[in-house]
């Protein structure tokens, strides 16, 4: 076996990699009561980065099953599954294609992309890393990446809420998009 390591964006080997989601986590934080933050996370997801020999013209894509969020609260997973959130019987899914990559610097990048939930589309621009690669005891390339944004999720139509005696709401509006991903590339 070869032990293959690359820490520098420009030694990514092109071709397709394939999101491995027992290594992997899409996930969100936002602000509870003002005074907290819960983090919830997609334990159903899918997705595929296709890596250009010119890393800019490089494309990604990720799904997300809504009926598989979990914020470690089940009514408060119910209650994000209902229609007052994600509304999973009719919009059972997230997701997000890239359009466009700019900003290199390093191994640090700007990820654009449609991202569309509860049918509603809009562009959003994550800041993404590249970790590194690494081969795996199984002979995998395996390829690391970590992107996040902060997002306006009324701009979604996320747009339930519970105002709060002391003033201010018990959800907030802007959530913290967050991405740990680990793809394997294929042959």
């Amino acid at each position: 076996m070869t032990d293959v390591t690359t820490t520098a964006l420009q030694d990514l080997a092109a071709g397709t990699y394939v999101v491995d989601v027992s290594h992997s986590e899409a996930g969100f934080v936002a602000r509870h009561a003002m005074v907290t933050k819960v983090r919830g996370y997609f334990r159903d997801l899918e997705g595929a980065i296709t890596v250009a020999d010119d890393f800019a013209a490089s494309t990604a894509s990720a799904t997300m099953k809504t009926a598989s969020v979990e914020t470690g609260s089940a009514d408060r997973d119910g209650h994000i599954k209902s229609a007052d959130f994600f509304d999973v019987e009719n919009h059972p899914e997230i997701t997000f294609v890239s359009t466009g990559i700019s900003n290199v610097d390093g191994n640090e990048f700007d990820l654009a992309g449609d991202l569309t939930i509860l049918g509603v589309t809009k562009p959003v621009v994550l800041k993404a890393e590249f970790e590194g690669t690494a081969q795996d005891p199984f002979g995998n390339l395996r390829a690391g990446f970590s992107a996040s944004t902060v997002v306006e999720r009324e701009d979604w139509g996320l747009t339930w809420n519970a105002g709060l005696e002391t003033g201010g709401v018990l959800v907030s509006k802007k959530v913290t998009l967050n991405l740990e991903i680990s793809a394997i590339k294929q042959a």
